[in-house]
């Protein structure tokens, strides 16, 4: 049996939405304002807060900062789509307009319950399977930017929530929406992903939500579209800044309704689609030009992640470059090849304008022409011209002699900076945050040295 606790300054709402929830088997308590929640109640005590957005006093969603992990539900009276989804990005787990439908409302608390029910195992579950298998989600770094990534991914991962992902071309925007169908309750469903740039404009409705016979010339039989393809799993729909006005159209009445209609037919269907959609394109600006809406914008930046370019990441390039040449090892099958120490410098100093992908692709480009055990950059074919200046105060660079692993880059960074350096200037350097540097330097014996500059200093 679930704690639910109704906030509404309204007396008939508040008590005619708690016997509502108390027929169908959870305990409620009510409450007029959030100063009388917080004076009456411990608020993380419930398993789910239903709150009006407008209360007499502070605005209900003043709460989210005081309940911790409970979820909150707010209720909006007014049509304002902006209002609501801004309450979603303040922390809500959803809105429902007023006056509600009652069947709507017990399917939304239920739901509601059931994510926590799941967030709750699922955190459980993914903290013994990183035990044993870190970095699950394929996502590799460990700069300041990527911690925050890794956070946003545990905490929207497990929820239905909208998720626009943006970012430069080839920073890993498909590979988050994998991640975040991955660590979902919907893993075990199908996750559908649509290049809105790949299809003709002309074929975009009927690939996306589907057809009946004589729809149109050539239809000559019924097909089930790709949204429909997603039922009960995710959908995620890159480059959504390419998509069509009248495809526009029909994706929002999907977010808004959970609803489609194939091309050619009268009745609508019932869908269970998470969508999560990315661009690298400003879409704030295609509004302007009037080729994007911004209804749909607002339905779609639920949850933002922005993703960085590989040129911001630091120390993650090198790591990431480990990482590809490894994986490009495995899948063509070539003898163990290393980078020269001259590659990992050229690795750390060039800008990929490309970003993961040109990274990529040059990697497999060396590995397949290697003629030796170590690939050098002429191999990697990096552009001088793109190259920014050697400066040791800012990237950390090999020896010209002996191959270094990213530990010993390390190592040496920080011994040779150390003296002249804070704290959070070799953090920045290296492109990590301060908790990290002091948890790499206590693993490997580094210990600061108290003669160093110290921050402020």
């Amino acid at each position: 049996m679930s704690q639910i606790l109704v906030v509404d300054d309204e007396i008939v709402i508040r008590n005619s939405l708690k016997k509502l929830l108390e027929r169908h088997q959870h305990e409620v308590e009510t409450a007029g304002s959030v100063d009388e929640v917080v004076s009456r109640f411990a608020p993380d005590s419930f398993d789910l807060i239903i709150s009006d957005l407008r209360l007499p006093g502070e605005v209900g969603t003043a709460l989210i900062n005081r309940v911790g992990n409970t979820p909150i539900l707010i209720m909006t009276s007014f049509a304002s789509i902006r209002s609501a989804v801004d309450a979603v990005k303040a922390g809500a787990a959803d809105y429902i307009a007023k006056p509600f439908d009652h069947d709507d409302m017990i399917l939304t608390v239920d739901r509601i319950l059931r994510e926590r029910r799941l967030q709750r195992q699922n955190a459980a579950l993914r903290a013994d399977i990183h035990k044993v298998q870190p970095g699950r989600s394929g996502i590799i770094g460990s700069c300041e930017a990527m911690q925050k990534l890794h956070k946003r991914l545990e905490r929207v991962a497990p929820l239905n929530t909208t998720v626009l992902i943006l970012g430069e071309s080839g920073t890993g925007k498909e590979l988050v929406a994998r991640a975040l169908h991955e660590l979902s309750p919907r893993v075990d469903a199908p996750l559908i992903s649509v290049n809105c740039a790949a299809i003709p404009e002309s074929l975009i409705e009927s690939e996306l939500f589907g057809y009946e016979k004589g729809a149109f010339t050539g239809a000559q039989g019924q097909r089930k579209g790709l949204v429909e393809a997603a039922d009960g799993g995710t959908l995620f729909l890159d480059e959504i800044g390419e998509l069509p006005m009248e495809a526009q159209a029909r994706l929002l009445r999907l977010l808004q309704e959970k609803e489609i209609r194939r091309l050619g037919s009268t009745q609508a269907r019932r869908v269970d689609v998470r969508v999560i959609a990315a661009t690298h394109r400003n879409l704030k600006q295609l509004i302007k030009d009037s080729l994007f809406r911004e209804d749909l914008y607002f339905r779609l930046n639920v949850m933002e992640i922005e993703l960085p370019p590989l040129r911001d990441r630091g120390m993650d390039i090198l790591e990431l470059a480990q990482a590809l040449l490894k994986r490009t090892i495995e899948r063509i099958g070539s003898d163990s090849l290393t980078f020269s120490n001259c590659a990992l410098e050229a690795i750390s100093q060039y800008a990929w304008p490309g970003n993961i992908r040109e990274l990529e692709n040059a990697i497999e480009r060396a590995v397949i022409l290697c003629e030796d055990d170590r690939i050098t950059p002429e191999l990697l074919a990096i552009e001088t011209t793109r190259k920014v200046a050697p400066d040791a105060s800012k990237t950390p660079s090999p020896e010209a002699s002996g191959d270094l692993s990213l530990e010993d880059y390390f190592q040496q960074f920080v011994l040779d900076n150390q003296e002249h350096m804070s704290e959070t200037v070799l953090a920045s350097k290296l492109g990590i945050s301060r908790k990290t540097l002091w948890e790499r330097r206590n693993k490997l014996g580094i210990p600061r040295r108290r003669g160093g500059t110290e921050d402020g200093g």
